[in-house]
């Protein structure tokens, strides 16, 4: 009986000493071959298999030991596929709980304020850590794959900042940026200004372009839109510099002439009536803002200064004078 006593405790202060290692193991930090380790995980993989990427990786660790830690958590079938930045310093307890809740690195992309939908995907194809799963799409396959068949691109996505787990689709950052303009249209459009001359969201997006690429001082947001609503509600040709620029797309050298603003295009604003059939640009919230809710102004004309601002007129008379002086040099 007492060397049965004696073995028991023997058994008992083994388990604990383990227990004591594999808690002093769990919490002492994993060596690595750098300060960060990146570690991608299949869709599909084992936890066996997670325990020998993560070894693979650079983490320099047994796989057989990980692997055990994974299974006695019983947490190893939570662990999360995707792409993660491991940190110098990380212990087996946290690496573990950062696959599990999945907490993939995040790179982010932005959007400016007036880019084309071309700059858009330079954007996008100069980016490495996004798959590149829309290089190959034309423009009305990837409206298609957003669920928008016959939509043209250009102004449908929403400027700003989207962030994305290392390797996500392209496509799903352009569903993101796509759905953010349709929310901010509707709730723009839901304020618009009860006389506006525009008779649907698309075309309060198309006025909110042009807005945004005149504009060169937020100051001026307001009037500049109400120089154009002013100019749709007379019937008067709005004779804006950018939509013209856009609809001569590659031509455009830099230089805009007298003989480019008589050459006709759908987007020629010098040639045509009314707006342009599609946005020229991605606008943003204040520019949208403007294009429902312009300033209430008498002038029908306006001229850039020089220095971001714009002198407005009511009159041609008034406009003209305006522009001998600050853009020929005259008193």
């Amino acid at each position: 009986m007492r060397r049965l006593l004696q073995g028991l405790l023997c058994l008992i202060l083994l388990a604990v000493m383990a227990a004591g290692v594999a808690a002093w193991w769990l919490g002492q930090p994993l060596p690595m071959n750098g300060q960060t380790t990146e570690l991608e995980i299949e869709p599909g993989t084992t936890p066996r298999g997670v325990a020998r990427e993560v070894v693979k990786s650079g983490i320099q660790t047994d796989a057989r030991l990980l692997y055990a830690w994974f299974r006695l958590s019983g947490q190893d079938r939570k662990i999360k596929a995707g792409n993660y930045e491991i940190p110098a310093g990380t212990t087996p307890y946290e690496l573990l709980q950062k696959l599990a809740r999945g907490e993939e690195s995040l790179r982010a992309i932005t959007f400016v304020e007036g880019w084309t939908f071309r700059q858009m995907r330079a954007a996008m194809a100069k980016d490495e850590f996004l798959k590149q799963d829309t290089a190959a799409l034309s423009e009305a396959d990837i409206m298609t794959a957003l669920g928008k068949p016959g939509v043209a691109a250009e102004g449908r996505f929403f400027p700003d900042t989207y962030t994305y787990a290392k390797g996500s689709s392209g496509l799903a950052v352009l569903k993101r940026a796509a759905h953010a303009m349709d929310r901010r249209l509707d709730q723009v459009w839901a304020l618009r200004t009860a006389d506006l001359p525009l008779k649907s969201p698309d075309e309060a997006l198309i006025l909110a372009s042009i807005v945004e690429k005149e504009t060169g001082t937020a100051a001026d947001r307001g009037q500049i839109a109400g120089v154009f609503v002013n100019r749709l509600r007379v019937g008067m040709l709005l004779q804006t510099d950018p939509t013209v620029i856009y609809g001569m797309g590659e031509k455009f050298d830099g230089n805009l002439r007298r003989n480019d603003l008589r050459t006709d295009t759908p987007w020629n604003t010098y040639t045509r009536p009314g707006l342009p059939p599609t946005p020229i640009a991605m606008p943003g919230k204040a520019a949208l803002m403007a294009a429902v809710q312009p300033a209430a102004t008498k002038a029908f004309y306006f001229v850039a200064r020089g220095d971001g601002s714009s002198h407005f007129s009511a009159t041609l008379d008034e406009h003209n004078r305006a522009v001998n002086r600050y853009q020929r040099g005259g008193n």
